[in-house]
């Protein structure tokens, strides 16, 4: 099958995103998979080239159709909103984090015009692009409104595990107040139609409990009674495979050993830690992260996007250690849905 165009944010140029995306072109089969392309500043990475000793070159372009897509070349759909002067990597700023908001802004622009198949996110400082004046939570809810999407949701994928969110970028005591049947149900959807996507012809789904034991029967609490539960039975109604609500200290390790293809969790830090747990491999003897994996995929969108799920880490930016599988994984996740995408949608033209 064709290889799609997978267009890649640069992050926060004062963040590990620059190296990361280097370190992966660095990998001889990217071009083989996909025809990448960078949105952002060709500058930013023509210098971490350099810092990386990389033998690429950085060619900047301002339409999509210039790009060579030449596994000696990184193709930057040049931006050119990075003074190099100003740049202190680690650091926080409203010129980073302004560089790094219209590169994603653009990167869905390029993908709703049909430019590029499909999106990959670097990380972004959510402080920085707030200091610039762009006031959202995260790369979710930007995609959300520039693709004009209402229903949309987290989904944190890893090995065997799959996990979506009902609630993420809010303080825990609104989340447990935007814990409602409808929005569980839909979201119970998105992740069917996503594992489907991936390949999963019946999936099992595992609906994590609010409360301790959820609930155990209104003792601690009624959410999962009166909104997680009805959600689950009128999904079983409609023919899905679901199960729940499930105490979260038992639906995670019953997922990780594939007893479930997907968890629904109810608020960020609830499906984040069993994802982190599995994903990310700290070494103690070097006291350095061995090794950082994970995807984020934002469902619901007319665009597909598939991100790394971690952040900027300031701690370690501009010293050649930080992990570019993370990037990798969501470069090989985006490629089969675009291919399938493509494959499946007799409207796609270009």
């Amino acid at each position: 099958m064709e290889r799609p165009i997978i267009a890649i944010t640069m992050g926060d140029p004062a963040g590990i995103g620059p190296e990361i995306i280097v370190k992966s072109f660095l990998d001889g089969a990217l071009h083989d998979k996909c025809k990448p392309l960078v949105v952002g500043d060709a500058k930013t990475i023509e210098n971490m080239v350099g810092k990386l000793g990389a033998s690429l070159q950085v060619k900047a372009i301002q339409e999509v159709a210039k790009a060579r897509f030449d596994p000696e070349i990184i193709d930057v759909f040049d931006l050119n909103n990075v003074d190099q002067d100003q740049l202190e990597m680690g650091k926080v700023s409203a010129m980073a984090g302004n560089a790094a908001f219209e590169a994603v802004k653009k990167t869905i622009e390029l993908a709703l015009e049909e430019e590029v198949d499909a999106t990959v996110t670097s990380p972004i400082n959510k402080e920085s692009i707030n200091l610039a004046g762009h006031h959202y939570a995260g790369h979710t809810e930007i995609y959300a409104e520039f693709t004009g999407t209402e229903k949309f949701a987290m989904l944190l994928v890893e090995q065997n595990l799959r996990v979506i969110h009902v609630t993420t970028h809010v303080p825990l005591r609104q989340a447990c107040d935007l814990v409602k049947k409808d929005r569980v149900l839909d979201v119970i959807k998105l992740l069917h139609n996503a594992c489907v996507q991936f390949g999963i012809e019946e999936p099992k789904i595992g609906v994590a409990g609010l409360n301790p034991h959820a609930g155990d029967g209104g003792l601690f609490g009624t959410e999962d009674d009166q909104e997680i539960l009805p959600a689950v039975q009128e999904a079983k109604a409609e023919g899905f495979w679901v199960d729940g609500p499930v105490p979260p200290d038992t639906l995670f390790a019953k997922a990780v050993q594939g007893y479930y293809d997907g968890c629904v969790a109810m608020y960020h830090d609830q499906g984040h830690i069993p994802f982190k747990m599995v994903g990310f491999k700290w070494n103690n003897e070097s006291k350095t992260m061995e090794s950082v994996k994970g995807v984020n995929i934002t469902l619901g969108l007319p665009i597909i996007r598939t991100s790394v799920d971690h952040g900027t880490a300031f701690e370690i930016a501009g010293q050649g250690i930080a992990s570019e599988d993370a990037l990798n994984l969501a470069i090989d996740y985006a490629i089969p849905m675009a291919q399938n995408r493509k494959k499946h949608d007799s409207s796609y033209s270009r």
